[in-house]
């Protein structure tokens, strides 16, 4: 795995924190799939605040070098994925993040909370 991969990691939870993502973890799936080497999955309280914190993370990366190759669900913004290459963020309302449980689908991952993943 990359050092990039877990730098923009780090930079996607500081973007998320700055607007005060919800239950912030991070699942290191390099080993057990080739689509990422990180999933980063935080939850917001309302549209509004979930689209905040997808417009800082791809503001954050983009300002590092890192652009991002799709985002899927900004309108709704119930279930918002962003598609950083060997990053993939996902941000949930809670109703969807409990829906959907991927800490439950990638538990093969290694699973971190986000001061875990800061203090590597």
């Amino acid at each position: 795995m990359e050092q990039t991969s877990i730098q923009m990691t780090k930079l996607a939870i500081q973007a998320l924190e700055d607007k005060k993502a919800e239950d912030v973890k991070a699942i290191d799936i390099s080993e057990v799939s080739v689509i990422a080497d990180y999933f980063l999955i935080a939850g917001g309280t309302n549209p509004n605040q979930i689209r905040a914190m997808c417009d800082n993370v791809q503001e954050t990366l983009e300002r590092a070098g890192f652009l991002c190759r799709q985002i899927e669900g900004y309108e709704t913004a119930n279930w918002v994925l962003m598609d950083f290459g060997d990053l993939i963020v996902h941000i949930f309302d809670k109703e969807n993040r409990l829906l959907f449980d991927l800490e439950r689908i990638w538990r093969d991952g290694k699973i971190s909370d986000a001061n875990a993943i800061m203090s590597e």
